[in-house]
């Protein structure tokens, strides 16, 4: 099965160099990379944002282990700074050992005694000469740690550092990630008031329907008032004479001809 798929592509990739020549291997790559882009692009975006928190999250075994190195490492660069404090000490000690009895030494004496005991010069320069080369050697050790805890102290500086710069580049991440969320969730609202339809012409029309209602409102209300106005009831405001005939006798005269009535009146 292997061989077929193999011979498969060995086909398909001497079809392509046959088709397009030298440039077949750039075809492949150009249709690899588009390809790898469309898949990318089809990946919902809310997916890639999980994905993201996920990685962030998978950060913290690794900043779990350097935290335990550090500690680890303080630890040992405290003990060895203890080793040095004590080496100090003993190294003083000896070196007062030392002049004490070259001192001795310088005053030529025949015996010399120390804690009780009588010794000869030439065991007191055996013993000097010993005490000499443990205190060149505890000595050496010394500088040995010295440097050794400087070297230390540095590098533990810089795994602090590195610590960090982790920890503030994941706080950092995190503040991105939860900005794209944010960023997001805006897109989707404006996306969600986009997809919103309102037909204009229905509310034209309801306009429309609206002011013919208030047309046909306002002519009734004018006809009603006309009609009030000419088969209405005789006003109460003002009062009417007790005799139409009486009024038209006294507006003409009694008796008078209609052309004096008037230039009467």
């Amino acid at each position: 099965m292997i061989k077929k798929v193999i011979i498969i592509g060995v086909g398909l990739f001497l079809l392509c160099v046959v088709l397009f020549g030298t440039s077949a291997l750039s075809y492949v790559r150009t249709s690899a990379g588009y390809m790898t882009d469309a898949v990318r692009d089809s990946v919902p975006v809310e997916f890639e944002i999980q994905r993201a928190r996920c990685m962030i999250k998978d950060l913290g075994p690794e900043v779990r282990r350097n935290m335990h190195v550090i500690a680890k490492e303080e630890v040992e660069v405290k003990r060895l700074e203890e080793q040095i404090a004590k080496a100090n000490v003993t190294l003083q000690k000896e070196e007062g050992n030392l002049k004490r009895l070259r001192s001795d030494l310088q005053s030529g004496s025949d015996v010399y005694r120390y804690a009780g005991r009588n010794y000869s010069p030439e065991q007191v320069q055996v013993d000097l000469a010993n005490r000499f080369e443990r205190y060149k050697t505890r000595a050496a050790t010394l500088q040995t740690w010295q440097k050794m805890h400087e070297a230390r102290l540095r590098s533990l500086e810089a795994a602090r550092q590195k610590l960090e710069g982790m920890l503030a580049a994941k706080q950092k991440l995190q503040v991105e990630v939860e900005n794209l969320e944010a960023r997001m969730q805006m897109v989707a609202a404006a996306q969600a008031t986009s997809e919103y339809q309102f037909d204009d012409s229905r509310l034209g029309r309801v306009k429309e329907l609206i002011a013919d209602l208030q047309t046909r409102l306002d002519v009734a209300d004018k006809l009603v008032n006309t009609e009030t106005q000419f088969y209405g009831e005789i006003p109460l405001e003002q009062t009417t004479p007790d005799d139409i005939v009486d009024e038209v006798t006294k507006y003409f005269g009694d008796g008078q001809p209609v052309e004096e009535a008037i230039a009467l009146h």
